[in-house]
């Protein structure tokens, strides 16, 4: 009889390992820390080789200056001629040897202030030579750090293609910027996967509501149908529009998320106009006047998004308004150096605090979500998303006795 054969306990180890292999002499990596050292290490060797230099240079001088005493000899003896002993030949002559010494160190400690002032103008030239040189050194060592920050920025700017590739030695930056890129590749694919997950649903969600709204527009215009069902169609054909509106949001929250490739001239104004044209029945019909004054604002952008600004914005205000004597007010006009498209109106009292959930999917005021007939909860989230697409952003603002002001500001 054959032995049964053991199992292993544990499973194998893997034979490849995904990090990076250590070098055989790590120590001998060429990191920042040892860069700078060795800079400016060698900055401070050449400076004080310079200085030294120069030193010798002017101590030599000096003593060679300092020596200058002038000496003469005439036939009636020893003349002494000096600048710092005018009257050396005048004295007795046990006197001479006493003020020749007094001499001679006049003469030194001119020589030695003499040295001390030029030896402070070298050092003065050679700090200024040195800042200069280290200022220049370390923006070469620090460049990196300022190509990672512009994609970061660029980054911030919802541009998720852009990577940083830096170049150069192994050392600590380069391996910050490529850590760098591998979080952004990681976040592109997922927002990548998002959006296409998001898309793809919105698009085969789109088909059954398509055939569900036909079904229901036929049986409602069959005459002979009884009222129960008619009355029934009715509230299946709104419930299945307000789906088709879900529908329709989602697919431009999804596409308004990335950054805008095509960019065209836009003016805000007839934007404004087109969206107030579109709501101009609906208002009427709720008692709200639309009112205000549009100024060109050419923003480069795409039509249809921001066309999709601003008929958020003022369907949100005609529909969150007051029974009697609302009012909508829309604004265009370039303001320091950026188009800005105000809607402000009348409605209920709005807190502060609830101001920063008007701007998340299926939020409503306080505790108001999918369950109104006003919307479908994505107007606001789409409105902020367009707009940080376009490289803008969008605020909003209580009004004095209920409402909001709504600002929009887009780069011109």
């Amino acid at each position: 009889m054959a032995a049964t054969p053991t199992l292993p306990t544990t499973p194998p180890k893997p034979t490849w390992d995904p990090r990076k292999p250590e070098p055989p002499f790590p120590w001998l990596r060429p990191t920042i820390r040892i860069r700078l050292t060795l800079l400016y290490g060698g900055m401070f060797l050449i400076a004080g080789i310079l200085l030294l230099s120069i030193i010798y240079l002017l101590a030599a001088q000096a003593l060679h200056e300092g020596s200058g005493q002038s000496f003469s000899v005439s036939g009636t003896g020893l003349h002494i001629t000096s600048p710092t002993c005018p009257d050396v030949n005048s004295a007795p002559t046990s006197e001479i040897n006493t003020i020749l010494k007094q001499c001679d160190a006049i003469q030194r400690q001119h020589a030695l202030d003499d040295l001390l002032s030029r030896s402070l103008l070298a050092l003065l030239g050679l700090a200024v030579i040195a800042f200069a040189f280290g200022y220049a050194m370390a923006g070469r060592v620090l460049s990196p750090l300022g190509r990672i920050t512009r994609t970061a920025r660029a980054v911030a700017g919802s541009d998720l293609s852009r990577r940083i590739e830096l170049d150069g030695p192994d050392d600590e930056l380069k391996e910050l910027a490529d850590t760098f890129d591998d979080m952004l590749e990681r976040l592109q694919r997922a927002f990548t996967a998002q959006q296409r997950f998001v898309g793809n649903a919105s698009h085969e969600l789109r088909t059954p509501l398509a055939i569900n709204r036909t079904l229901l527009e036929v049986h409602l215009s069959d005459p002979n149908a009884p009222v129960e069902l008619q009355q029934l169609g009715k509230t299946l054909l709104a419930t299945n529009e307000r789906s088709e509106q879900l529908v329709e949001g989602l697919l431009l929250l999804a596409r308004s998320d990335n950054q805008i490739v095509e960019r065209k001239p836009v003016d805000l104004a007839e934007v404004a106009a087109q969206a107030v044209d579109q709501v101009h029945a609906e208002a009427e019909a709720k008692g709200v006047v639309i009112r205000g004054h549009q100024k060109p604002a050419v923003v480069q952008g795409n039509g249809v998004l921001l066309e999709r600004i601003a008929l958020n914005l003022v369907q949100n205000a005609v529909r969150y308004n007051v029974p009697e004597d609302g009012w909508v007010e829309v604004t265009t006009e370039v303001q320091h150096g950026q188009a800005v498209l105000v809607v402000s109106n009348t409605g209920p009292v709005v807190p502060a605090y609830e101001i920063d959930n008007l701007f998340e999917p299926f939020r409503r005021l306080r505790t108001e979500r999918t369950g109104s007939d006003k919307g479908v909860g994505l107007g606001l989230s789409i409105v902020r998303s367009v707009a940080r697409a376009h490289g803008g952003h969008i605020s909003a603002q209580p009004r004095e006795g209920g409402g909001l002001v709504m600002r929009v500001a887009l780069p011109v």
